[in-house]
């Protein structure tokens, strides 16, 4: 085990069992998205939570911006957890942004997966022709635009919105605290990194057998992503959740955890 992986990325273990579950938290956020889901899993399984180079609990004196460029660097972060707990035929569990991530640790090194489940993906967040991707490139430059000038502001409106709940506001509460919790410099540069990568091209290289759940109304994700995900992605298979918004794990924890059970629980008979 290499410690200083482990401080830098605030890697975090858990659980009785022997097989790996990694969780990832999506933009914005941090391992503690994952509080309502983990106990559900921590007798089977050896959970491991952590954060990405500049969220969370992380060290940011590590965060480089040339490294952090493109999804390559937070994808060698995950590879980075992988080598120090030398990890074999894990479970990558990624929200948003972080189901692209998990696609391309896998394609790099398949030794390391075994499964991936991915919660609100979308391997393009931009509309192009026939496909949707819920923004235009107008859009996001606004949404860039708006975190420059006011930061604070933009987190108070969007996090409720992403979170999709408004019978319960203390979970957008909680989504915009997580925002503003994040570096802004660190957070502008994930964000364009997050909305304008386009993986579209790389999704027949994904071996792994893969779930894709997709909230019913998600302003981030529509479901015409989570379907264009299940025809595009080999070895797939697609779940349209009765959850709104795109934190399915923090607002509707029950129906996201009996997907995921019943996903492994499928795979495990299969093979």
């Amino acid at each position: 085990m290499q410690p200083n992986i482990i401080h830098r990325n605030n890697v975090t273990i858990t659980g009785k069992g022997k097989q790996p579950l990694i969780f990832a938290h999506g933009f914005g956020c941090d391992q503690k998205m994952w509080r309502f889901i983990v106990p559900a899993f921590e007798d089977r399984y050896q959970v491991i939570l952590f954060d990405y180079v500049g969220s969370g609990c992380s060290d940011t004196t590590a965060y480089n911006a040339e490294r952090y460029r493109s999804l390559r660097g937070y994808v060698q972060d995950v590879l980075d957890i992988c080598s120090a707990l030398n990890l074999r035929d894990a479970i990558f569990v990624g929200h948003s942004v972080s189901s692209m991530i998990g696609m391309y640790a896998a394609i790099a090194a398949p030794q390391y997966f075994s499964k991936l489940i991915m919660v609100g993906p979308s391997p393009c967040y931009l509309a192009d022709g026939d496909y949707n991707g819920g923004f235009t490139r107008s859009d996001v430059d606004d949404l860039f635009v708006t975190m420059d000038k006011n930061y604070i502001g933009w987190a108070n409106f969007l996090a409720p919105a992403l979170m999709g709940t408004p019978q319960q506001p203390e979970l957008g509460d909680e989504l915009v605290q997580s925002f503003c919790s994040s570096d802004p410099i660190i957070a502008r540069r994930f964000a364009e990194v997050t909305f304008l990568s386009d993986c579209r091209p790389d999704l027949h290289r994904s071996t792994v057998p893969t779930l894709v759940m997709q909230c019913r109304d998600d302003i981030v994700a529509p479901v015409s992503v989570g379907e264009y995900l299940s025809q595009h992605l080999p070895n797939s298979t697609y779940r349209l959740l009765n959850a709104t918004g795109h934190c399915p794990h923090v607002s509707a924890p029950g129906e996201t955890i009996e997907h995921i059970r019943s996903f492994l629980h499928t795979e495990a008979v299969m093979t």
